[in-house]
Order: structure tokens, then sequence, then C-alpha cells
């Protein structure tokens, strides 16, 4: 399992890039998971660091959490507004981790709460997914060619230009 900690010490420039994008949309990512009929779906979610993991948690009951019990596998996008893409964005795949630990999750609810003060201390979670990152990529324009960055657990970044 590749934690969101041990991704930032192998891939830091892709994950310095995905936390600048993350917070300039104020923690909006797109989440891609697979239908129960093999298809695609895009939902919207706010991803959270939390305790060196990438906590992929959020509303109960969801069809995107129900994706995830069935199957796993995911792709996190930063959401882009610039067709540009003059800030970059990235991308990150790999499959959901549901931690039980009941302590774990009223910490994160209340490091939830003293972050900007939603409260969800004392509630039931039915899913608490984190990231097992596999694979992650970026995208950054650079005057007349692309670079995009890959990282690969073990491997660290290699940066491949498109011209």
């Amino acid at each position: 399992m590749t934690t969101w900690s041990e991704f930032t010490a192998e891939a830091p420039h892709i994950s310095d890039l995905f936390l600048r994008r993350h917070t300039a949309t104020s923690n909006l990512c797109m989440l891609g998971t697979l239908r129960s009929d093999g298809f695609p779906r895009i939902s919207p979610i706010e991803p959270r660091v939390f305790e060196g993991m990438l906590v992929i948690a959020g509303m109960p009951g969801t069809t995107k959490f129900r994706d995830l019990a069935r199957d796993p596998r995911f792709c996190l996008h930063t959401a882009t507004v610039d067709t540009q893409v003059s800030d970059g964005d990235a991308k990150l795949f790999g499959t959901v981790v549901d931690v039980a630990d009941k302590t774990v999750h009223a910490r994160f609810a209340q490091k939830l709460f003293d972050d900007i003060g939603f409260d969800i201390r004392g509630q039931e979670f039915d899913h608490f997914y984190t990231a097992d990152l596999t694979s992650a990529s970026t995208v950054e324009v650079a005057g007349d060619h692309l670079n995009i960055t890959i990282w690969k657990p073990g491997q660290g970044e290699r940066v491949v230009q498109k011209h």
C-alpha cells in the first residue's frame, strides 16, 4: 500500500501540484469510479489529507461509495476550469481501503470540525475510504510543449515531453 505520506516522499512534484490545484478549487476534485454495469462514473468529491492518508470520504449512501464498495479502483482528478491548463493538473490512481477503526473516524470528524466547522462528530461512517495509490501524473504547459510527470511506486518521478 502506498499511503499519501509515502507518495509525497516519492513524488514531491506531483503531490505538490495536486495540493496546489486541490487548494485552488476549495478541495474539489473529480472522482472516477466504475458503475455496476462497467461504465465509468464521474462524481465531485472533496478529499482530505489526514494523518498521512488521503481520505476519500463524503455523504453516506451515495452511488460513488457503492461503486467503491463493489470495485475499489478509482481515479482522482483535480478540478480544471482553465482550458489552457496554465496551472497544470494532476491525476491520482489507486484503490481504496476501508478503514474500520472508529478512533480514526472520531479524530477525522474532530479535525474536520476544527478546520471548517462541519460537524459530523459522533456519527457513524458507512465507509471510511483511504487511498492506496498505484500511479499518478501531472500535465503542465511549458512554452511550446507539455511536461507530463509520471509516478509509479518505487520508481520515482519521470518527465515526458510532448510537442
